[in-house]
């Protein structure tokens, strides 16, 4: 232990760098942070590297440009966490590598430098804060978790929002870092990770502070794994005997789905595989409800297929659904990314409902800023034509069958808290998405974290049918029921688990988040309103005509 002083004293003087060496730590802390997320998972790199943010930023208050060296340490750190997070988006470029390839160099750097702003800007207000309010210590830290959670609460909210690979999605690997989720939602979860994450920070900045932050960590760290642990005993896995869960995932190879004639293939063999995974011949009827989903566009303009609904009865026990994405006209206004549900053969009409995605993908279904593109002559970018998908009117509940259920089309379900209309809580989740686009790794791991971080905030089952992986039947605890690898064609066929009363975050929302900002702005106010009643009070003419504290010296 006599060696710890010397090693934070060591440690400290990464807040002494300037320049381009400065620059290149802080890109280096946010590629070390990004290891927390899938597939590595490695949560302890949070807190290294955002303690190693915690120690420039410290460094930047000593600085003359103090709040410039702040933006731009923070950017690199943010260009380097989402750079290494978020490099599987090459994938969707090299799909079709003879047209996109060549913008992998331009637009993904750009694009990680843009996320890294938020970083920047945190950093910033962290920086300008501490100088304004003067306040030191601890509390100094604190106010590093206050801005860096109204970062990642604003990432998730302008513009369009991308709230992917948050702080809270760091614990998503496994069912016990999950279940806070059901109590604090993924902000305020956020924010105590990142309180923790920030804990080395903490004892190298203020060294004679060390019993006090272990004494913290050890605290917050023991409610949360009793509180999951709890909760998941409380919680066995059950399911419901009424309700059966067919997912499909064909693993139809995203070029071969540009590929008329390769398209039509996998549609057969995706009804012969929901045929044989029903367990009965044809139109007989069982005493459960069948609900088959096949992923986010199984067959662009499947609508336009004669009978295409019957032949799906033909296949399937009497009471079945159908759940499945394809793309269709919308009048004479273009086209929509939609989700068709077609029911039973019993029904007047097979096809029974239809979803239109609300949250379209900018660059990917949507084209921002059309009119630039327009006019500098690259508007082909847009994936229909035009300015892209025409966005649906919002979330929905589909009341067919026993099962109501909330349809969710691929990165919808990235938006925690807009799963499903207010007031109109479905019995489960559907999730259709083609994670194709994603590559082999990160991408869908990462997108399966974030399905199951939903599960959970909601109290609800979700079943998600991905097109190449990976597939899975997730219970309301965020427990993987069953699941199918990556690049493997199969079928689950499982009873459908039971959902749960609706959650504190899911009744409340966001308000644990912001109460626990407003304390920790709360305490740093006190902190300041206290020295500056300590510095009128020194201010203030003694008796004798002196100012400050009367002497104690004797005469």
């Amino acid at each position: 232990m006599s060696g710890t002083p010397a090693l934070i004293q060591q440690l400290s003087r990464i807040s002494e760098l300037t320049g381009w060496r400065r620059y290149a730590v802080a890109l280096g802390f946010g590629l070390l942070a990004g290891l927390a997320f899938a597939p590595l998972r490695l949560v302890f790199a949070l807190a290294i590297g955002l303690s190693g943010l915690a120690l420039l930023a410290e460094g930047s208050m000593r600085q003359a440009k103090g709040l410039r060296s702040a933006f731009f340490t923070g950017t690199a750190y943010g260009t380097g966490y989402f750079g290494l997070t978020m490099l599987w988006l090459a994938n969707a470029f090299l799909v079709q590598a003879d047209q996109f390839a060549w913008m992998i160099p331009i637009i993904l750097p750009a694009f990680f430098a843009f996320l890294g702003l938020f970083y920047g800007l945190a950093t910033w207000a962290y920086v300008w804060l501490r100088r304004r309010l003067q306040v030191k210590g601890l509390l100094g830290v604190l106010l590093f978790v206050l801005t860096l959670s109204i970062a990642e609460w604003l990432r998730g909210h302008i513009l369009s929002g991308l709230p992917w690979n948050i702080h809270a999605q760091a614990a998503a690997g496994t069912s016990l870092g999950l279940q806070p989720l059901a109590a604090l939602g993924p902000y305020g979860y956020g924010t105590v990770l990142t309180l923790m994450a920030l804990c080395p920070a903490m004892v190298i900045l203020n060294p004679d502070k060390r019993l006090k932050v272990g004494v913290l960590f050890a605290g917050v760290l023991t409610t949360l794994v009793s509180y999951s642990a709890l909760r998941l005993a409380l919680n066995p896995a059950e399911q419901r005997d009424d309700v059966r869960v067919v997912v499909v995932q064909p693993n139809v190879a995203q070029r071969d789905k540009l590929d008329p004639g390769k398209r039509g293939q996998a549609l057969l063999r995706s009804l012969e595989m929901t045929g044989r995974a029903s367990g009965v011949g044809p139109n007989k009827e069982l005493e459960t409800s069948v609900y088959a989903v096949w992923p986010e566009n199984a067959y662009p303009f499947l609508h336009r297929i004669p009978d295409f609904g019957q032949a799906f009865t033909q296949e399937v026990p009497g009471n079945s659904w159908l759940i499945t994405g394809s793309i269709r006209d919308v009048d004479d206004e273009g086209y929509a990314n939609t989700l068709f549900v077609f029911g039973p053969a019993d029904q007047d009409s097979p096809l029974s409902a239809t979803y239109d995605k609300h949250r379209l993908v900018p660059f990917g279904e949507t084209l921002p800023f059309y009119e630039v593109f327009e006019a500098l002559g690259i508007e082909s970018l847009s994936p229909t034509g035009g300015r892209g998908f025409i966005p649906g009117d919002g979330a929905k509940r589909v009341d067919l069958g026993s099962a109501p259920f909330a349809p969710l089309i691929c990165y919808e379900d990235v938006f925690p808290g807009t799963l499903y209309p207010k007031g109109e809580r479905p019995d489960w989740l559907v999730v259709v998405t083609n994670d194709a686009w994603f590559g082999d790794k990160a991408g869908p791991m990462q997108h399966l974290d974030i399905a199951r971080m939903r599960a959970v905030e909601s109290g609800l089952p979700l079943a998600r049918s991905a097109n190449t992986g990976i597939s899975a039947l997730i219970d309301a605890e965020g427990r993987v029921v069953h699941r199918l690898e990556l690049y493997k064609p199969g079928v689950i066929t499982a009873l459908l688990p039971v959902a749960r009363p609706p959650t504190f975050y899911d009744r409340t929302g966001d308000a644990i988040f912001f109460t626990i900002l407003t304390i920790i702005a709360l305490l740093a106010g006190r902190a300041f309103l206290q020295r500056e009643v300590v510095k009128g009070n020194q201010d203030e003419p003694n008796q004798d005509g002196t100012r400050g504290k009367t002497s104690n010296h004797r005469e």
